[in-house]
């Protein structure tokens, strides 16, 4: 993987994919590359190790003009980053393929095509498919016929997009577990691993299903199935909205995505979601059979979940839990009768996530909920009911605004479970007064960024740092660790305060920052204990703390009170603190915040 652009049109196109994988940046990458065929009918190849900057400077030097092309960031699986593992890749002069995924028999048709001859000059997987289509294609037949013939014989997952140098009018993908939609143009249709990446292009959109193939040319397409039935697929138009790629006045794009938080948490808030439909037809219907909640997602979107199930228990009174997806369909897993799946995906595409849903079945699961920033997306498609976070474009690698408004999503969920189960106003908080005062609490956290920026300075040399929090904070803390690891490269663990004395308290010492989320909540004094453990053998705190917790800054303690808030809203706001620490830790350490080393922002493959 990473990210695939392709056009075939009336004009020159190699402006086209360059921009389309300018925005595919965000998603984390190690080289790019390009193919296009020329005016006379020559395959013409462009790769660079690094960033797509390297890329458009060799073709500033080289340029290169043609009417169809392909285009890929690679973030590597098989093989080193270099230029030789970059994508496209080619068999002879005539064919060049990019490829998102992984596939899985790879060693055995590597081992087969070089037994028939073929030679190979990079370490991919990738590298077999192409030789496998040109095999094909010295049978005879033509290039949408000869990919029809090397699909079947993958296993695993693949986005492809390939162009032949004999058909240079033409280009043809395919999509098996890894995303791909086609853009409608005039007089020009292409192909993207996300609409992102062809909206300076096109508002209309074709989303592929799974084992779908299409043939692209100039103002048209066609589609078939995995059986190779011809196929419509709908097209759908997406307004063109504010451009996410702009920084405007701020240095970075998380640094531009923390900020604008208050919005995104109030667009995704504006739903009505009491109504009896919400979240898709029957909404109350299906969710009125739930008696149980199965979360399932990834990274972030994991510990949203681990918030959640705070939530739902407490106040909606429904047994939930809680799975890393990529876990959780390799085990014997039992679902409980009447059993609500949601899984939680920010792109919608992500390969865990999806394969979890898919998985997650029988006749105990009463219906399945997409929770996601994606309209369209696969994992909306394949489920039942789905609540849109309104995020907008998340371009930086750590999510922060995706976490939070699936937090506000994930609220709501909440009430409306709690609402159909007869909870409201029994045991539930007032949901209502945290909603409308939730962007505020936010804002009041922003305005008190250069009293966290002054914090930097204490982790910039230190090479591990410890998170603690208590009850539904636990999970805050962890995000916060996993905020700090991804983009200062500052080993972090959280850990709930009360285990310190089962273990983490031995690597407690001077050199270690501990950093504690203390809410004035029912677990406050139980915190304060801990942290005297902390105290009591030297360490270092860093406590973000309600402003009516009793907290002072002493010597070894550093305090930054937090407004006071309802505890509704209190994970979020308290996440949105740690999100500027990690930023300002990274920033004071020079290292890549928007494009960390190593992740990819829309992890396709498992």
């Amino acid at each position: 993987m990473c990210g695939i652009v392709a056009a075939v049109g009336q004009r020159d196109v190699p402006e086209i994919l360059l921009e389309g994988l300018r925005r595919l940046e965000y998603r984390g990458y190690d080289s790019a590359g390009l193919a296009v065929i020329d005016g006379a009918g020559q395959l013409r190849v462009c790769k660079r190790q690094g960033k797509v900057a390297a890329l458009e400077s060799a073709l500033d030097s080289g340029p290169i003009a043609g009417r169809t092309g392909i285009a890929h960031t690679r973030w590597a699986t098989h093989g080193a980053p270099s230029e030789i593992n970059a994508h496209p890749h080619t068999s002879g002069d005539r064919i060049a393929l990019v490829h998102n995924g992984i596939i899985e028999n790879h060693q055995e048709l590597r081992d087969e095509l070089e037994a028939s001859g073929v030679v190979f000059s990079s370490e991919t997987d990738t590298e077999v498919v192409v030789h496998l289509i040109a095999a094909a294609l010295a049978e005879g037949g033509g290039l949408f016929e000869a990919l029809q013939q090397v699909v079947p014989r993958l296993q695993g997952a693949y986005a492809l997009a390939v162009v032949d140098a004999e058909a240079p009018d033409r280009l043809v993908v395919a999509r098996e577990g890894s995303p791909l939609v086609l853009g409608v143009g005039v007089a020009e249709t292409y192909a993207g691993s996300d609409t992102l990446a062809l909206r300076p292009v096109t508002d209309r959109f074709v989303y592929l299903e799974e084992g779908d193939m299409a043939e692209l040319v100039a103002g048209s397409y066609r589609i078939v199935d995995r059986s190779g039935e011809p196929v419509l697929r709908p097209v759908t138009r997406i307004e063109t909205t504010q451009d996410s790629g702009d920084l405007g006045d701020y240095e970075h794009y998380m640094l531009k995505e923390i900020h604008e938080q208050p919005k995104c948490l109030d667009d995704t808030l504006a739903m009505d979601w009491r109504g009896a439909d919400c979240f898709g037809e029957q909404t109350d219907a299906l969710l009125g059979k739930v008696a149980a909640v199965q979360i399932i997602a990834c990274g972030t979107s994991y510990h949203a979940g681990l918030v959640a199930r705070h939530w739902i228990e407490a106040e909606a009174g429904l047994p939930c839990q809680v799975e890393v997806a990529s876990e959780y369909r390799y085990r014997r897993s039992v679902t409980l009768p009447g059993t609500l799946i949601v899984c939680i995906s920010q792109s919608g595409e992500t390969a865990d996530t999806l394969a979890a849903l898919k998985h997650a079945g029988g006749d105990n699961v009463v219906a399945r909920l997409a929770l996601c920033n994606v309209d369209h997306s696969a994992i909306v498609r394949a489920s039942d009911l789905a609540i849109l976070t309104r995020a907008g474009a998340e371009i930086g690698v750590a999510s922060t605004k995706a976490f939070t408004t699936q937090l506000a999503a994930l609220m709501l969920l909440t009430g409306k479970l709690a609402g159909i189960k007869g909870r409201r106003g029994v045991d539930a908080l007032d949901l209502d007064t945290a909603l409308a005062g939730l962007s505020r609490d936010v804002s009041s956290v922003l305005a008190m960024e250069t009293a966290i920026r002054g914090w930097a300075r204490h982790f910039v040399n230190r090479h591990h740092a410890l998170f603690l929090g208590r009850g539904i904070f636990n999970p805050v803390a962890m995000e916060g660790a996993l905020k700090l690891k991804e983009i200062s490269y500052i080993h972090a663990e959280a850990y709930p305060a009360g285990e310190l004395k089962h273990g983490p308290l031995a690597l407690v010492d001077a050199d270690m920052p501990v950093v504690a989320v203390a809410p004035n909540d029912q677990l406050l004094e139980k915190l304060r204990s801990n942290l005297e453990e902390v105290k009591a053998r030297g360490g270092e705190l860093f406590v973000f703390a309600d402003t009516e917790a009793g907290f002072e800054s002493e010597e070894g303690t550093h305090v930054l009170s937090m407004p006071h808030c309802s505890p509704w809203s209190a994970p979020i706001v308290y996440s949105v603190a740690l999100q500027l620490l990690a930023y300002h830790v990274a920033l004071a350490k020079g290292t890549d915040v928007d494009k960390p080393r190593n992740l990819a922002k829309s992890v396709t493959v498992e």
